[in-house]
């Protein structure tokens, strides 16, 4: 029988990974700044071009910011002793009834206003359709 808890991944090769996976995605997004800032010099690049220049290095550092920022998060909580398990479900809300399709629709009291603006939504569409034809 095969054990229900497999062994926890050693925190060195996540380490590992999360670092190799900051520096791709910091590399690539350096690469499209260099593109932009190429298509920023040439003769037909605006203002755009050099706009994005300046986001690409912002969105390839964002992954080491979320990781440091989740560690960041998970120290605060060991050092306040907060003991919340981490598989806890959220409460469901107990089921609606369906409505039944025997029952028909629920009867409704027209709302004067609303009926006026419904006869009048009539006139205009009344209206159309005599200066279509």
């Amino acid at each position: 029988m095969p054990d229900p808890h497999p062994p926890a991944a050693s925190p060195w090769g996540r380490r590992i990974a999360i670092v190799a996976t900051c520096l791709a995605s910091l590399l690539v997004c350096c690469g499209l700044a260099w593109w932009q800032w190429d298509r920023f010099t040439s003769a037909n690049g605006t203002f755009q071009n050099l706009g994005y220049v300046l986001q690409w290095p912002l969105f390839g550092l964002f992954p080491a910011f979320m990781f440091w920022r989740i560690r960041q998060l998970r120290q605060k909580a060991a050092e306040a002793g907060a003991e919340t398990p981490v598989d806890v479900q959220p409460d469901v809300p107990a089921p609606r009834p369906r409505p039944r399709p025997d029952a028909g629709p629920a009867p409704t009291e027209e709302d004067e206003e609303l009926a006026a603006y419904n006869r009048y939504l009539r006139e205009l569409n009344a209206r159309d359709e005599q200066a279509a034809e």
